[in-house]
């Protein structure tokens, strides 16, 4: 009898266990179907069609969106499951549940995102594995014969664009202001931008640390060069701002007080961050700033809370470069200081102003050129 209670309870327990991750891969399993069935919604206009008219059944709310009510009927059953729909057990009639309390400008921000994953993302990464492998962006090639990644896709590929522009914009109006109170430039500074794209990043440095004899200038590939300066002649920094073209991976020019290294540097290995962090000390005057904006991972990245490595693999490896990923702030701090740095500041924004659904945790990190 005793043998038996043994076998009995440890084959239990590792039921139990197998059991709870079984459970765990189920939820990877309909992710992408809850998802789908949550943009439709949203897609069909469902939601405002209730939040115009609550308390329409399924019969008055399939004409007024174009679907069949049988049809409708099966979609609406998740949304009223997770309580973000709400329907009367009597009159069958629908409205919205929780989405009721969240404000339109939240609302606005979450579907802008889920419509860059759903254009995005979700057809480039059927060729997750085959990017992986080749270190490029397959999907791009695959869906609109493009070789390259994701930002020289958005130059030349109007859906591309389409899908990724709207969230660039909004992650930048959210991000921006924050970034440019986490450092200081002296007055006077020579100030490089570098794979500062349009020139949004130079525009901002003219406009919110201007001093007398203030220099900015925008280094990215020759394709942005036209825009870049038709945006400092709108925005009337034509006199501060300049561009020069170049491949951060080859040199940067130099002389610069300040670097500005924005977004990129989690898109590329750790070898090309090395050669562009040696390339930054090269263009930095002797004991000058090199300011790096970067998402990064937590230190223990078992952190629940915590939604950069369910999200960033994916997104960095099957849809945007091919290569690279996020890192830990040790991470960063160490590869500056082996590329000739002192780290001399981190700043990450208040949680008070990160919002619930945010996926992307930002640090500041400051470095000086030590010589």
């Amino acid at each position: 009898m005793p043998e038996s209670t043994t076998e009995s309870t440890t084959g239990s327990a590792g039921e139990s266990a197998a059991g709870a991750v079984l459970a765990r891969m189920r939820e990877y399993i309909v992710g992408p179907a809850r998802f789908a069935t949550l943009h439709t919604c949203f897609d069909l206009g469902v939601v405002d069609a209730l939040r115009k008219e609550p308390g329409l059944t399924a019969a008055e709310l399939g004409p007024a969106v174009g679907v069949k009510p049988e049809a409708l009927e099966q979609l609406l059953r998740l949304p009223v499951k997770e309580g973000f729909l709400a329907q009367d057990p009597d009159t069958g009639g629908y409205a919205l549940g929780t989405l009721a309390e969240v404000p339109d400008k939240d609302l606005q921000r979450v579907l802008t995102f889920m419509g860059m994953v759903k254009t995005g993302m979700l057809r480039q990464l059927y060729w997750l594995a085959d990017s992986v492998r080749s270190g490029s962006v397959v999907g791009l090639k695959e869906l609109y014969g493009f070789d390259g990644t994701m930002f020289a896709a958005a130059a030349h590929v109007p859906e591309v664009r389409d899908a990724w522009g709207p969230l660039a914009q909004n992650e930048t109006a959210s991000v921006y202001p924050w970034f440019f109170r986490s450092f200081d430039v002296p007055a006077g500074a020579r100030v490089l931008d570098v794979l500062g794209g349009p020139g949004l990043g130079s525009i901002m440095t003219a406009q919110l640390k201007a001093s007398p004899g203030l220099r900015v200038t925008t280094f990215d590939q020759p394709f942005f060069e036209a825009e870049c300066r038709r945006n400092f002649a709108a925005q009337g920094v034509e006199e501060q701002c300049d561009f020069v073209a170049g491949d951060a991976l080859r040199s940067l020019p130099g002389g610069y007080d300040v670097l500005l290294l924005k977004h990129f540097v989690d898109m590329y290995d750790r070898e090309d961050v090395l050669t562009i962090l040696r390339n930054c000390r090269q263009a930095l005057v002797p004991g000058g700033t090199i300011v790096v904006l970067a998402p990064v991972y937590p230190e223990d990245i078992t952190d629940p809370a915590d939604y950069q490595a369910d999200f960033f693999p994916a997104y960095i490896l099957g849809c945007v470069m091919g290569r690279g990923g996020l890192q830990p702030v040790s991470t960063y701090s160490s590869w500056l200081e082996e590329c000739g740095f002192e780290v001399t500041g981190v700043t990450a924004k208040d949680p008070a102003d990160i919002p619930p659904d945010a996926i992307i945790n930002r640090v500041v990190i400051t470095a000086r050129r030590r010589d």
